[in-house]
């Protein structure tokens, strides 16, 4: 970015994508584990997400559709939302991790907390509005949950000492 009124420069590249961008949101915080980051393809659409939670209860999510910042979120986001919401509840029952089976997580607790970056890249996006600041293609949002839901599983299977890190939060 460069303001030409007053010789003001800034640049904001990070070479190593989403990942490095998350960590860069949390460098004021304290992180609970390194960047969680998956990326996968399915049918036209490639969903790339990074994510980690910190000390903090807020939470802070960016989510974009072909590189778009799509400020009001959209269908990917709500997929998010809902896959990791589910993966942890799933997670912290499978491992009885609450106590009593009618206890579960709400999205707001699953989020306390968590940094990430949601990047879709779809054909022919349908954004709602003239800014294009929410993604409004249907599709999206499952695609985006199943991916969630299948790399988030795994990983917690992989690395259960992040997982357990993640349910106490």
């Amino acid at each position: 970015l460069k303001d030409e009124r007053s010789a003001k420069e800034a640049t904001f590249k990070f070479d190593g994508g989403i990942k490095e961008f998350v960590e860069h949101l949390n460098k004021s915080k304290t992180p609970l584990h390194n960047v969680i980051a998956f990326e996968d393809t399915r049918e036209t659409v490639t969903v790339e997400i990074a994510m980690q939670y910190n000390d903090a209860f807020s939470e802070s999510i960016f989510s974009f559709a072909n590189n778009i910042n799509t400020v009001d979120g959209g269908t990917h986001l709500s997929g998010f939302k809902s896959a990791l919401t589910r993966t942890i509840n799933q997670y912290c029952k499978a491992k009885n991790l609450f106590k009593g089976d009618a206890l579960t997580l709400e999205g707001e607790d699953a989020r306390a907390g968590l940094v990430a970056v949601v990047s879709v890249k779809i054909p022919q996006p349908q954004f709602e509005g003239q800014t294009n600041a929410k993604l409004g293609t249907p599709e999206a949002e499952g695609i985006v949950a199943s991916i969630c839901n299948e790399q988030l599983s795994t990983f917690f299977e992989e690395h259960p000492s992040i997982a357990s890190k993640i349910a106490d939060k």
